[in-house]
């Protein structure tokens, strides 16, 4: 076909990036690529009960076809514990979920040559006063800031906070995080579509059977959320 003949009225869709997290299982991680996402969640904090451990994030890390990242998210760890999971699985981007600093985060990033997600924990009841804006200021080098409920254990706990109240002008990339499911991701998404640079989702809880054990269902219904949420939001 000519291009003469190629429709040019065809407005584009939005397609927001899905990052799910938590897995530590071989099917789970297998459904979720068949489903869609862009990025697998291993979680290297071993209070967790969806804690895994270095050797088997890769073994589920190899799994992920081309272009699905994986992703390894370390709550306050070592330098060297965060170097041997770089170097146990390739291509891993770092999320930090705990209390680091800007200068630590950013200190791993050099030496492991990997980009890395910081998490903004987000008071429940309290919002007014966490600063995103500061926040992303100081940690102006991570590649995006996570967006996530401040609760006991680091996350996961199905908790969201008040998106509405979150400042519109955030000088970030922006992951949203915290308590999400199919019935609710299309609200978040409407709600902070245009607070930062740009915006994905990330997902644990809204989509388990049980803690760490995903439901095929749920991811499934979760995607397509997302996806009619992006066909009905504006560029």
């Amino acid at each position: 076909m000519s291009l003469a003949n190629t429709p040019t009225d065809i407005a584009p869709q939005q397609r927001t990036r899905i990052k799910m997290c938590g897995f530590t299982r071989e099917a789970d991680v297998l459904a979720a690529c068949a489903l869609g996402a862009d990025a697998i969640g291993f979680v290297l904090y071993p209070p967790s009960l969806r804690s895994v451990s270095i050797e088997r994030a890769a073994e589920l890390a190899r799994l992920l076809p081309a272009f699905v990242m994986p992703v390894l998210l370390f709550v306050n760890d070592t330098p060297e514990r965060i170097e041997a999971a770089c170097a146990a699985v390739p291509g891993a981007l770092l999320q930090f979920h705990g209390d680091e600093s800007a200068e630590f985060c950013a200190a791993m990033t050099l030496r492991t040559g990997r980009p890395h997600l910081k998490a903004a924990r987000i008071p429940l009841s309290e919002v007014h006063e966490f600063d995103l804006l500061e926040f992303a200021h100081i940690h102006h080098a991570a590649q995006a800031l996570l967006l996530d409920a401040h609760v006991d254990g680091y996350g996961g706990g199905g908790k969201k906070f008040h998106w509405s109240l979150l400042p519109p002008n955030v000088n970030a990339h922006l992951v949203l995080s915290g308590g999400l499911t199919p019935a609710n991701v299309g609200d978040g998404m409407r709600a902070l579509r245009t607070h930062g640079l740009s915006l994905a989702v990330d997902v644990s809880s809204g989509i388990e059977a049980g803690k760490g054990l995903k439901d095929a269902d749920k991811m499934r219904q979760f995607v397509q959320a997302v996806r009619t949420a992006d066909n009905g939001l504006p560029l």
